[in-house]
């Protein structure tokens, strides 16, 4: 069997012992006599997983008792809505930073609920840099205050959180989750799509601290309700089930065989900076991100030349690179190189542009 080195931005490959473990239960999951994707979500089996999955999270990310933990569906992208209709409810004013397409389209469904401010914005230079912020243009009595902490879209990260003072800072991790330890108290709300660097898609994790629960606009929809999950423990409807148990597998594989996101940052940050040198010392191959705000996560490059990015493209992959041409609204090439892809394939990736280079000087 012959496996491509997977560098799509999600869903993204999962690391190997942990499709190969997926593999071994499917049938029979622990002695159950069947799988995971077929039993009930009230059985007492499943219920073991599903709280072993949120403990395990806990103590990888050392989330703070004060918190919840919410196993939910609709995607990322539902909580654009969802943040405003449980949030906006003293003020209805809420603050953004606009790095990206996701943080755009965040503040455009927040507009819908609340009274949305813009305090910044990267979009004049295709959003290559993460715009220094100023204070004294946050809404004081704000009732949060919005970020994309990493945007996989155009490659760029928060190296340093914004000073919120009393304002609760939310922020979308979907594409840096688990990819470094994460100060937790300094958010009221964290939230992700799992496809990335978690699990299958079809999973997005709430982490909400518990006195931002219980508010919810009246016209906030049953199943956007912080409250309601958090009093039924993820259950008030049928959860993403199998995706919940495949996280699950992802955090003991970081937990026991990585040894926890402080060893995962260290491979991460060493994957990173091996494509980041070549780039910087490439003549064919420029990166599009600002130095200083540079993501481990994704890396967005560019030839300059549109008929030699296609070129390199369709030479990568056909080589077993697959998954590298840059985002349809940005164009280029975007090698995203989550947790489960190995150093190996990032050294492998950098001959080939290596190689690349020297037959088309």
């Amino acid at each position: 069997m012959a496996r491509v080195y997977n560098f799509s931005a999600g869903p993204s490959m999962l690391p190997e012992s942990v499709l190969r473990k997926a593999a071994d239960e499917m049938l029979d999951y622990q002695g159950s006599g069947q799988s995971v994707m077929e039993m009930s979500h009230r059985s007492k089996v499943y219920d073991g997983i599903i709280k072993e999955a949120e403990a395990l999270l806990r103590e990888v990310m050392n989330i703070p008792d004060n918190y919840k933990v919410l196993f939910l569906q609709g995607g990322a992208s539902s909580q654009f809505a969802a943040i405003p209709l449980n949030l906006t409810t003293k003020d209805g004013k809420a603050d953004y930073v606009i790095t990206g397409q996701w943080a755009k389209k965040a503040y455009k469904e927040a507009s819908r609920y609340c009274n949305a401010n813009v305090v910044a914005s990267s979009e004049d230079k295709t959003f290559s840099y993460i715009p220094k912020l100023d204070p004294s243009t946050f809404t004081p009595d704000a009732d949060y205050f919005y970020i994309c902490m990493n945007n996989t879209i155009y490659g760029t990260v928060y190296h340093e959180l914004p000073e919120t003072g009393d304002v609760p800072l939310v922020a979308d991790i979907s594409s840096c989750i688990l990819s470094r330890p994460i100060d937790v108290s300094k958010f009221g709300i964290l939230y992700a799509g799992a496809q990335k660097n978690m699990a299958p898609a079809g999973l997005t994790v709430v982490i909400v601290r518990e006195d931002l629960i219980g508010h919810a606009q009246d016209i906030c929809p049953t199943m956007f309700n912080y409250q309601i999950h958090a009093d039924n423990g993820s259950m008030f409807n049928t959860p993403p089930c199998y995706t919940i148990y495949m996280a699950k597998l992802v955090l003991e594989w970081i937990k026991n065989d990585i040894g926890g996101l402080d060893k995962m940052y260290e491979l991460n940050l060493k994957k990173a900076n091996l494509l980041y040198d070549f780039l910087d010392s490439s003549e064919m191959f420029k990166g599009t991100v600002v130095p200083e705000d540079r993501s481990l996560m994704n890396v967005p490059f560019i030839t300059g030349d549109d008929e030699l990015d296609a070129k390199f493209v369709k030479a990568a992959t056909e080589a077993g690179f697959v998954n590298i041409k840059g985002h349809r609204s940005v164009g280029g090439m975007r090698a995203s190189i989550y947790n489960a892809m190995p150093y190996e394939g990032v050294e492998k990736l950098v001959a080939f542009m290596k190689k690349f280079e020297e037959e088309n000087k």
